[in-house]
């Protein structure tokens, strides 16, 4: 079932949530982070079916690519970007990615640092933009993980997407003391 919002407004297009994880994949209610994903991104105008669950290793990146040839604007997957043997989620959604943003992943696993620990130095997930224009960002499994990504990501969605699809960067200007600023449209640099 697709929730679509309630109001009368054009949604920000379609979005996807993949959960990697062998637990959940067995037993659907282990999923302790997809539902979340799924209803943020909904509080953010995004038409998003429920999350789907594929185990460590299995089908990501076919995953993913269906997501995007359905025209998702955002994929987000949770789960299998850790160590263990089967925890390969980066490997599957990096070829995928025609731009890399590493940025966004450093600055989860530096929230990460300074709530759980050295364990969130652990997460090798990746983020950047695929052919089609999607933004793409693998979090990891933990509910810690998957706020902190979800914080770091409110933070530029919408300047990505404007950016990706077309969207120039405010005209620079400067006060009389000759420091650099943007105009109210744009971010300050």
């Amino acid at each position: 079932m697709t929730d679509r919002p309630t109001d009368d407004t054009a949604t920000r297009g379609r979005a996807a949530v993949l959960v990697v994880s062998t637990s959940a994949a067995t037993e659907p209610s282990l999923d302790r982070t997809g539902p979340g994903i799924a209803a943020w991104l909904r509080e953010r105008g995004f038409v998003v079916e429920e999350p789907v669950i594929v185990p460590d290793g299995g089908p990501i990146a076919e995953t993913v690519t269906a997501a995007l040839l359905a025209d998702a604007r955002v994929v987000v997957t949770t789960g299998g970007t850790g160590v263990t043997p089967t925890d390969r989620t980066p490997e599957a959604v990096a070829p995928l990615l025609d731009l890399e943003l590493p940025g966004v992943l450093e600055e989860v696993r530096r929230r990460g640092l300074a709530g759980a620990g050295p364990t969130a130095l652990l997460s090798r997930g990746v983020a950047g933009i695929a052919s089609t224009g999607a933004f793409v960002v693998t979090l990891p499994g933990s509910r810690g993980g998957v706020a902190d990504g979800l914080a770091v990501i409110d933070g530029l969605l919408d300047h990505v997407l404007a950016q990706v699809h077309g969207a120039g960067h405010a005209p620079r200007t400067t006060d009389g003391a000759g420091h650099a600023s943007r105009t109210a449209e744009g971010a300050t640099s």
